[in-house]
């Protein structure tokens, strides 16, 4: 450390029992709570970091959740945005299990299709699916591709 400089460090509370997803790419933190379809008029108490600094990505996002454990298929979803998050749950204070994110083969009624004539867009019983592959997403009905901005296609 320089002479001068001082120690600082963001504070932000611990949470008794939640989930904590960190390495979230950074700018996506509000995608993530989108996907969690955690809204203003829902009842999570949240925080929230944006853009903070972090060794490993230079960047990051983070989200707290009290009194919330995700399941696997939220996990999933999240994995589309932010390949890199590692989702930590906490009871007690303390992390009881740290995981990362996989990224699922196919993904079922978590992104909308953005082609008009897509028979998932119709008003058939069917959801949307999505092959992921290294260059996007692949609609499994009518073969368009989402390559980038695939946070605007989650339902």
């Amino acid at each position: 450390m320089t002479p001068g400089a001082q120690n600082r460090t963001l504070l932000v509370s611990q949470i008794k029992d939640g989930t904590v997803i960190d390495h979230i790419t950074a700018g996506e933190a509000l995608n993530v709570l989108t996907i969690l379809g955690i809204a203003g008029t829902t009842t999570e108490s949240l925080s929230i970091a944006t853009n903070v600094a972090s060794g490993r990505e230079g960047r990051k996002d983070i989200v707290k959740i009290e009194r919330r454990e995700l399941r696997k298929e939220e996990v999933d979803r999240i994995a589309l945005i932010a390949p890199h998050a590692t989702i930590n749950i906490i009871r007690d204070y303390e992390v009881v299990e740290k995981k990362g994110v996989t990224i699922p083969r196919v993904i079922r009624a978590v992104v909308k299709c953005p082609n008009p004539g897509c028979i998932s867009n119709a008003s058939e019983p069917i959801e949307s699916a999505f092959e992921v592959l290294p260059k996007g997403l692949h609609c499994l009905y009518c073969d368009w591709m989402i390559t980038k901005d695939i946070a605007s296609h989650i339902i």
